[in-house]
């Protein structure tokens, strides 16, 4: 046994020091019993050492013979934990977000024990404004993303052998038969199977939701993300409709409880209760190693400028002025080009939590903008049907870093107008560059690789004139570049590709960050 005796203990004080001092001073006592004596009083005197033996432990995983519907309480402004949520743009702070990537692997080893996730749903955010801003909830959907990574999707296309990859999608779209939120244009595509939930419980759509998990009775983990107003209201529901006659938690505790129905082959249900004890740290995450830095090479360099009066330009009227727009493509999401599950995969994640550094003296928004995540896709051969979630995904830890609402641009029903038949996407163009809203705003938007072209050449075109237009095609490989609009004080328009994030693609893991 080492010496203990001739080591420096730590030094407590008030009666606890002279406890110590008198059994140090009796040297003929046997070294195994002044340990414990000594660790007897440090405990006493309020050390680190501070035994849990008083809490519960931790409920067994969840089984996968059951149907488990699991309820993550995502934080908004009326419930959350101290230093979590930004007050001004009701959006996670760095702190929030460190919460968010520390629950992932609880979630994934200690409630499903490491097996695949069956389902994940999430607040529809725009059915949930805050501030008087009205700023959409797009928490509840960070919350549950690095869990998301921890997952795979396995996909197949045509003849090929399926592909598998680290990512999960999120269902977060609007449910076809309730009343679509304020200011959201009607979805371009139907997606029954997309739905999430939604914070109004407009027509009944949440209970709509769970019913038919109960009624498809497969068993797996359906885990779900939405603030304390929705997960009690939906529990307490469930409870009632079901007959479980289950305990429910009577109030909010903490962002760290993870709720869990349990209903078993025979019938019966339980409510098993984790908390996860986090503590999360209040500066931003750090990636290790950060990812790769890379040159600006992806696209063939271009730049032009369209001025009112030359080369038979006219500004449009309500042209916006003294604006900036930086469009970036949402986060590596395809490990085959026809590979899509609406979200975007490991290497994603590096490249989302990455932006604010890659960013980082390149750009200075002022606000920060994105396709609204309910946007549904059916599916097809290639693709899974899920709701479209990676471009506000890929931009909010941007927003988190750099304390800014995410805004959705919900009105622009973008998949409405898709090239190549439809070559110019003017309700995207109308919406950024026209109407005054943006004049004298520097605006970084996340968007779909394919849209990006449309909508500058939607602007350019406005103008008339014999000036040239942008390359029509983004490459499908490139997730760094960044297209550059400026409009000056009088609706003069430049636009170039000269800037990227800087991230190189080609080195990034394909297992997302571990925290």
């Amino acid at each position: 046994m080492a010496d203990v005796t001739a080591k420096r203990l730590p030094q407590p004080g008030n009666g606890c020091e002279k406890g110590l001092k008198a059994i140090m001073n009796k040297g003929i006592v046997a070294r195994l019993l002044f340990l414990v004596l000594a660790l007897t009083l440090l405990a006493g005197c309020g050390s680190s050492f501070s035994p849990k033996s008083s809490e519960p432990p931790t409920p067994a995983s969840l089984s996968a013979d059951n149907l488990n519907l699991i309820f993550v309480v995502s934080e908004d402004l009326a419930y959350q934990a101290s230093g979590d949520i930004n007050p001004s743009t009701a959006n996670l702070t760095n702190q929030g977000l460190q919460r968010s990537l520390l629950m992932a692997p609880f979630l994934q080893q200690q409630v499903l024990g490491m097996q695949n996730v069956t389902g994940i749903y999430a607040l529809e955010p725009m059915t949930h404004l805050q501030t008087a801003g009205k700023y959409p909830d797009i928490v509840a959907l960070e919350t549950i993303q690095q869990f998301a990574m921890l997952n795979q999707t396995t996909i197949s296309y045509g003849g090929s052998p399926p592909v598998t990859a680290n990512s999960y999608p999120i269902f977060a779209s609007y449910s076809l038969e309730a009343a679509l939120p304020p200011d959201v244009a009607p979805p371009a595509f139907l997606c029954a199977a997309c739905q999430g939930l939604d914070f109004r419980h407009q027509d009944g759509d949440n209970e709509v939701l769970v019913s038919g998990i109960l009624k498809a009775n497969a068993p797996g983990f359906y885990v779900f993300s939405a603030p304390w107003e929705t997960v009690s209201a939906v529990m307490a529901n469930l409870n009632q409709r079901e007959g479980y006659n289950l305990t429910l938690p009577a109030s909010y505790i903490s962002p760290n409880y993870i709720y869990a129905i349990s209903i078993a082959p025979s019938g019966s249900a339980s409510l098993v209760t984790y908390d996860s004890h986090i503590t999360p740290p209040a500066t931003y995450p750090v990636l290790s190693p950060p990812p790769a830095s890379t040159a600006c090479t992806a696209q063939t360099h271009f730049s032009i400028t369209v001025t009112g009066g030359q080369d038979g330009a006219v500004i449009p009227a309500g042209t916006n002025t003294n604006e900036t727009v930086y469009f970036v493509r949402h986060a590596d999401a395809h490990p085959y080009n026809w590979w899509d599950d609406g979200n975007y995969i490991g290497e994603g994640q590096w490249r989302a939590l990455d932006l604010p550094n890659a960013l980082r003296d390149k750009i200075h928004p002022t606000q920060v903008y994105a396709i609204d995540p309910s946007v549904g896709n059916p599916g097809g051969d290639g693709s899974i049907a899920s709701s479209y979630v990676r471009p506000a995904l890929t931009v909010e830890p941007y927003a988190i870093a750099n304390n800014l609402p995410l805004n959705l641009a919900a009105s622009v029903p973008v998949f409405s107008q898709n090239p190549p038949e439809q070559p110019l996407s003017t309700f995207a163009s109308a919406f950024f560059f026209n109407g005054g809203a943006f004049s004298n705003q520097t605006i970084l938007v996340g968007w779909e690789h394919d849209h990006i072209p449309p909508t500058v050449n939607a602007l350019l075109t406005s103008y008339g004139g014999n000036g040239p237009l942008a390359p029509t095609k983004w490459p499908d490989t490139d997730y760094d570049t960044i297209w550059t609009v400026k409009l000056d004080a009088v609706g003069n328009v430049t636009v170039n590709d000269g800037m990227c994030e800087g991230i190189d693609s080609g080195t990034l893991p394909n297992t997302p960050p571990q925290f």
